[in-house]
This record gives C-alpha cells, sequence and structure tokens, in this order.
C-alpha cells in the first residue's frame, strides 16, 4: 500500500535571515533541510491579503511564476501553504537587489546601465509575448545573481492575458516610477513597462528617479502626467533620444508601441553594440560578480533587513479556515512540474 505523500511546509526548511520585507510580507532566507538547498521564502499573511484585497494578484504572481521560464527571471522552486500564510520558494540571488548596489555608488555610467537594463529588456519582452505586464520595474525588484546577471523579482502586481493597452484597471505601482496612463485610470497595458524601463535607466545614470517629490505626491503625479525629465549635460545624445522616445506620455506615441512591441527598442541606436543572442546566453563577462564566502552570504544584502530577527509567525493571530477554496492549487513543486 503506498503511503500518502508528505506535502511540504515551513518545518522543512531552517530559518537563516531576513533578506526583504514589503508591505504585504516578508522575504526570509532558508535551507530546505533534506536537500541543502538554499532558496528565499516570502511568506505572506492570508488575513491581510483579504483585508487589502490582494487576493486576485496574488494568485496572478503565482500563475506567472509557475508558467514563466527565462534566463532573467527569477525562478520558482516550491509554493504551499497552512491555514495562515502563503509561501512562494524561490532561487535565492545573493548578489542582491541593484538598488543595494547604486545607493553604493550614486550612479552607473551608460555602458553598465546598458548591460542591466539590456536584460530588463529581454526580461520583459518574455512576459509581452505571453500577455503579463509586470507593473513593478524598479531597483529593489531587480536582483543580482551569482553570475553578475540579473533577475527580476516580486511579481506580486502584475497581471496576465493583458491583450490591449486599455485590458488593466488597476491603480497599482511605485508612485515614481507611474506611467501616465495609469494615473489617467483609463486602462492600460504593456506600455506601462517601456516608461519604467526609462525610468530605471534614466535613475542608473543620474542616481535619482526622472520624476521626484519626496514628500508631495500630488506635484509627483501631475510632474509624471504633464513635465519633462531634465537630462545631464553629460548624458549621449543616443542615450537621450532613447529616453524621451520611452518618456513618450501617450502610450501609443511610445517607443515599443500600444502592443509593447520590443524591437523598435532592441534595434535603436543606444543598444546597437548589445549581441542581445550573446546577452541571452549570457556569454558578456559582467561589471560586477558576487564574492561570495557561502552559498548563503548576505554580505549584498542590506543590514535593516538582515539584522532582523528570522521568525515565522503570524503577527495578527488571525486563523483563516484552512477548507478555503480561494487557495485552491497553489501548491507547487518544480521538480514535479505540477500543482497538487
Amino acid at each position: 500500500m503506498e503511503t500518502e505523500e508528505k506535502k511540504l511546509s515551513i518545518e522543512d526548511f531552517t530559518l537563516l535571515k531576513v533578506v526583504g520585507k514589503g508591505s504585504y510580507g516578508t522575504v526570509m532566507l532558508a535551507r530546505k533541510i533534506d536537500s541543502g538547498e538554499v532558496l528565499a521564502i516570502k511568506m505572506l499573511k492570508k488575513s491581510y491579503l483579504k483585508k487589502r484585497k490582494q487576493e486576485i494578484h496574488t494568485k496572478a504572481e503565482r500563475f506567472i511564476l509557475e508558467t514563466i521560464n527565462h534566463p532573467f527571471i527569477v525562478n520558482l522552486k516550491y509554493a504551499f501553504q497552512n491555514t495562515e500564510k502563503l509561501y512562494f520558494c524561490l532561487e535565492f540571488c545573493p548578489g542582491g537587489e541593484l538598488f543595494f548596489h547604486l545607493q553604493r555608488v550614486e550612479n552607473f555610467d551608460e555602458e553598465v546601465t546598458r548591460f542591466y537594463s539590456a536584460q530588463m529588456v529581454l526580461a520583459l519582452e518574455h512576459l509581452h509575448k505571453n500577455n503579463v505586464i509586470y507593473r513593478d520595474l524598479k531597483p529593489e525588484n531587480v536582483l543580482i545573481n551569482t553570475d553578475g546577471y540579473i533577475k527580476l523579482t516580486d511579481f506580486g502586481l502584475a497581471k496576465e492575458n493583458v491583450m490591449t493597452d486599455k485590458d488593466a484597471k488597476s491603480f497599482c505601482g511605485t508612485p515614481e516610477y507611474l506611467a501616465p496612463e495609469i494615473l489617467e485610470r483609463k486602462g492600460h497595458g504593456k506600455p506601462v513597462d517601456w516608461w519604467s524601463l526609462a525610468s530605471i535607466i534614466y535613475e542608473m545614470i543620474v542616481g535619482l528617479p526622472p520624476f521626484y517629490e519626496k514628500d508631495n505626491r500630488e506635484k509627483l503625479f501631475k510632474e509624471i502626467k504633464s513635465g519633462e525629465p531634465e537630462y545631464p549635460d553629460d548624458m549621449s545624445p543616443a542615450c537621450r533620444d532613447l529616453l524621451e522616445g520611452l518618456f513618450k506620455k501617450d502610450p501609443a506615441d511610445r517607443l515599443g508601441g500600444s502592443e509593447g512591441n520590443a524591437d523598435e527598442i532592441k534595434s535603436h541606436p543606444w543598444y546597437s553594440q548589445v549581441d542581445w543572442d550573446i546577452l541571452k546566453e549570457k556569454k558578456i563577462i559582467p561589471p560586477f560578480k558576487p564574492k561570495l564566502d557561502s552559498d548563503d552570504d548576505t554580505k549584498y544584502i542590506d543590514n535593516e533587513f538582515t539584522e532582523m530577527l528570522p521568525m515565522d509567525s503570524a503577527a495578527d493571530g488571525t486563523v483563516l479556515d484552512s477548507g478555503s477554496m480561494t487557495w485552491k492549487d497553489f501548491s507547487f513543486d518544480s521538480n514535479k512540474m505540477m500543482t497538487d
């Protein structure tokens, strides 16, 4: 008689350190006890997701992470749940956030910026071909892996089945990187990601986002809708031309077009030095490669996170009905490539 296969739980991991914390949950570095593999576990409280009406977004994140496979997008290894929480087990990228490195040096030169942003172009192109929009491209969501190449992470705001530039309606994203059409609330699509790409390119070169108001969100949104970025004198003409094309207020006029076609961007003169096939195959020497002492080294993770106590507890004590159909089919094991 066959015994029922044991379901994965948080008890199967040793929690090591906190490596991230967001508005909806905590990311913990953990080691799987049976295999020894080190993973980043994103923990989300069901009660909080329900309260904030984030259940649909979280289901989309789970679906997208399972179905999307790309060298510059973080891999989902496992997913499981208990009565209180959902757990996404993702590959650990020990090079840390692009934001961490940008803060240390203030800004990158155009060559380094081109290297990282070109990978973002390929990742977004892949998502768009699968009718997925990302909607949260920012330095905090771009991780550097062991090999020095990037991985996009955090698909909590991503949306699938986006065919036109009016299919998505939610007002969501990080304020400084929002495209004008999101602020207009008239529907948006794939071009929002190209606007965010321009924002992150600008930030890597200049050191701040193109539209930045520390304590005045109303002024920030007004600038995004009607203002223009200030370009530094030492920015190359090709780079400025690319950004001006990506910062078109009307998504139909934006580089990449209303269908989010990456070819217009990939063929722009600023990317003329990029061999896209070689880049995807990771045959270019990266400008930075993490120097790691172990597979769980966190030297490139902000101390703000790693100094927190690694523990797993439901802060509000709320326990939901374990028989709820809301999270049916959430569990996942990449080794089996099937859900339970």
